[in-house]
């Protein structure tokens, strides 16, 4: 597998217009203006100019203006700081013309034209807001609306943007009762993506003063919304639009997939997550040169006509092969996870993996195993996690409950922990963290694995009066034993988080982690205080944990892993 090729650094079609002093790119969807993150740089600007490199031309691109990661259109920097003060007196003088088109629902049938003028604000919630007539403070935005086409309730429309406030189309349109589709922050219903493209930009070259008029054609998906909607699962029966989403999944995950070199190497990631990438019922893991697509087999979504043109499409994405796992919604509904017609042991597309495959994450070897069952070894959503507890790890002695192959504990280990104990009821995941420990070079006899139902021997340790610096509980949302059957949806959370924070030293720390659809983060936070309570324990400090990044939620949903770390005094 060639990464240059799976996650190329740019594109040459994307440039729209180029001379010796402008070039305006298409942005693709997804792609962020600015990096948002310094250690990942995957924002268009750093992209373009590694490309420039590569090609041996001058790598200055002065930057006047910045899209929405999640909106695609025309892009103009300078090439030569000679052009910067033309450019920027034009766009700070509102000179230059912006056109967008948007789709949207609620735009009253057969409005030709409007024009949007209001006073944006910021809302407590991070999000811009119309400010109430008579507000005092705020930005005037102006947007000029001129109506397209429309069909059955939908609308295509042009957009003038006189103004350049943040979200100021979004926040506009959803004021005036016609949300952009696919923007779930300002109320848009569903969509493949945001449904707003920057269409045109017209402004006075700063060389020759003449016009010059730069336009990106507008997106496929924006033409097939207007037409047919949102395809919900029925995109798997198109196949140009279903290799659009896999391409926009793909072009999110940019900066991991080439993630796979220097000390934080990080080669397994997650690159479709269901609806958060508008592939419902569909989940694809990379693993090294290789994916694992997950098909949700709740309802007759997956026919063997739209299974087969979506491994196809995967296919053509250039990984060594594929493996397929087909599971429920509610995976503790299954007797045997091994069962061939749920998880053949053959790639289903292109070559085989080994039967054990070293990963990198954060620079740490794990081993995972491809074609082994429904599961591989390790929850890639707990990357970021298990890069926490390595920053948090060091001199202190680490408790992994439920710690299935140790992952966690490797990655303490790694942290230079003075001690981890890794406890989980099944001997065969115990036996595999033990190898996981041996091939990411830790060896030491302060490292101790138990086969045992975590909640006898939490009760064990707390009798003993045994007290850890750090916990880690990541409970399975259901687990039968000989001693005890939980289900995190039943209420068993709170009564095992408490057993596992009467564990804690003074000061101590527990990484607390739900991974639940159904579990809301505000129930989870109760749950935990009510733990602690139990316990006779209080909380210092109770700290909500980003969503992994590579996890996007449905629209108007949350994150299905919730994670906190949780301090006691």
């Amino acid at each position: 597998m060639d990464r240059d090729v799976v996650w190329p650094q740019w594109k040459g079609e994307l440039v729209l217009y180029e001379d010796a002093d402008l070039i305006a790119v298409n942005k693709p969807v997804g792609v962020p203006s600015q990096a948002a993150d310094p250690s990942q740089p995957d924002d268009l600007v750093t992209r373009l100019r590694a490309y420039l490199v590569a090609q041996g031309r001058p790598a200055y691109l002065g930057i006047h203006q910045r899209l929405d990661r999640d909106t695609s259109g025309v892009l103009l920097m300078t090439r030569r700081r000679e052009a910067n003060a033309s450019i920027a007196a034009q766009f700070e003088g509102r000179k230059v013309q912006k056109r967008y088109r948007a789709c949207v629902l609620g735009w009253p049938r057969g409005r030709a034209n409007a024009v949007l003028d209001d006073v944006l604000v910021k809302g407590d919630d991070g999000c811009m807001r119309v400010a109430p007539r008579g507000h005092r403070s705020g930005q005037r935005a102006t947007t000029r609306v001129k109506l397209l086409a429309e069909k059955a309730g939908r609308a295509l429309l042009e957009l003038e943007l006189e103004t350049g406030r943040t979200h100021q189309a979004r926040v506009q349109l959803a004021h005036a009762g016609a949300p952009i589709a696919g923007d779930p922050l300002y109320g848009g219903g569903p969509a493949p993506r945001l449904m707003l493209h920057a269409y045109e930009l017209l402004l006075e070259h700063p060389a020759t003063r003449a016009p010059l008029r730069v336009t990106a054609p507008v997106p496929a998906e924006l033409e097939a919304w207007l037409a047919r909607g949102d395809l919900g699962e029925g995109i798997y029966d198109d196949e140009v639009m279903l290799d659009l989403a896999i391409g926009r999944a793909f072009e999110r995950r940019f900066g991991l997939g080439r993630a796979d070199r220097g000390e934080r190497a990080t080669t397994a990631f997650r690159v479709i997550n269901e609806e958060g990438d508008a592939l419902p019922r569909l989940a694809v893991d990379v693993y090294g040169e290789h994916l694992v697509a997950q098909l949700y087999e709740d309802g007759a979504t997956w026919t063997p006509e739209r299974k087969d043109r979506l491994l196809d499409r995967l296919a053509a994405r250039g990984m060594d092969g594929i493996y397929l796992k087909r599971r429920p919604k509610q995976a503790n509904v299954l007797v045997d996870t091994r069962r061939e017609e749920l998880a053949p042991r053959a790639p289903v597309r292109g070559a085989a993996a080994p039967e054990e495959i070293s990963i990198l994450e954060e620079g740490i070897t794990y081993l995972a195993r491809l074609g082994d069952g429904l599961a591989t070894g390790i929850y890639l959503d707990q990357r970021g996690n298990r890069k926490r507890v390595r920053e948090l790890a060091a001199g202190k002695r680490v408790a992994n409950l439920f710690a299935y192959t140790c992952a966690f504990s490797v990655a303490a280990a790694k942290g230079g922990a003075t001690s981890t104990v890794s406890v989980d009821a099944s001997k065969a995941a115990i036996d595999r963290g033990v190898a996981s420990f041996e091939h990411a070079g830790v060896r030491s006899a302060a490292h101790s694995f138990v086969a045992e139902d975590a909640f006898a021997w939490m009760a064990r340790a707390k009798a003993k009066g045994t007290r850890f610096d750090l916990v880690i509980l990541d409970p399975p949302s259901f687990a039968t034993t000989k001693q005890t059957t939980f289900t995190l949806e039943g209420g068993g959370y709170a009564e095992i988080a408490a057993l596992a924070i009467a564990l804690l030293a003074p000061g101590g720390i527990m990484l607390a982690c739900a991974n639940h659809r159904k579990m809301v983060r505000a129930k989870f936070r109760r749950l935990l205080h009510e733990a602690a309570r139990a316990c006779g324990r209080t909380i210092a400090q109770l700290k909500d944990l980003p969503d992994p990044p590579d996890f996007p939620p449905s629209p108007g949903r949350e994150c299905h892993l919730k994670s906190a770390l949780l301090t006691v005094a």
